[in-house]
């Protein structure tokens, strides 16, 4: 059987003005982390007004955004971006780093927590839960894009991508099932009368485990690779040991 990418990403194309799939997977992903947590503050799960969790998410939004493309243009395409420095506001057409993004919300979030005198860890968890199924909502909006795509393979399930020769590994599909694995294991748990931080450290260990060995079959620029990993695998490695940390934590 023959897979071939044929896809567009573009869903409406007013001349300059694009609507992409890829931006509108991110607004799927916004809208049900914000039903979601907005839910748990209305059944005081987290004690803060609805107008502080509005700001929170704006804030939140902001630092995801700003990180993810930060992160993108400095570890993974800085050569391009230097010669293209216009084309570092375009985010519509994908290159959004889930380390940097997740790092700039940590960030955010722990100002923020310090200042309304909430327990980071406890915010981190209900936010949590409903991320790990936004970032399989990104990595759709990838494959629809047509990138980040494997190497080459001759696998049944195999895609032929319109930029690349062959047929490829779908690591983005790839991703997407596995978050969507995360996603339910941090469902199943996340009524279960645990300390702060272990559904959060769930996360980090399996996100972690799943990327690095994701890492080894996706198509790798030179620039994302240092030694023998991906920069991927090296921002993994303190991701699981924190993770291990929360969850083993007395």
């Amino acid at each position: 059987m023959v897979w071939e990418h044929t896809l567009n990403p573009v869903i409406i194309d007013f001349g300059p003005l694009e609507i992409r799939w890829y931006g509108l997977m991110y607004v799927f992903a916004f809208l049900f982390v914000y039903w979601y947590v907005r839910k748990s503050v209305q059944q005081g799960k987290l004690k803060i007004s609805l107008q502080e969790f509005d700001n929170l998410m704006v804030y939140l939004t902001i630092a995801l955004v700003f990180g993810a493309r930060l992160f993108e243009v400095l570890f993974y395409e800085f050569g391009y971006y230097a010669l293209h420095p216009a084309e570092i506001i375009a985010i519509w057409k994908g290159g959004l780093s889930f380390h940097g993004g997740l790092f700039a919300m940590i960030l955010v979030a722990y100002f923020w927590c310090k200042n309304k005198k909430i327990e980071l860890l406890r915010l981190a968890d209900i936010f949590i839960v409903p991320l790990a199924l936004g970032q399989a909502f990104g990595r759709l909006g990838n494959f629809i894009n047509g990138e980040l795509y494997g190497g080459v393979t001759s696998l049944p399930w195999g895609i032929k991508f319109p930029d690349a020769e062959g047929f490829r590994h779908p690591t983005q599909l790839y991703e997407l099932i596995y978050d969507i694995i995360i996603f339910g294991i941090l469902w199943k748990l996340k009524d279960k009368n645990y300390r702060n931080g272990v559904l959060f450290g769930w996360f980090l260990v399996l996100y972690s485990i799943f990327r690095t060995l994701t890492e080894f079959l996706r198509e790798q620029e030179p620039s994302w690779i240092i030694g023998p990993l991906t920069v991927a695998q090296l921002l993994n490695i303190p991701m699981f040991l924190i993770g291990l940390w929360l969850l083993r934590r007395k």
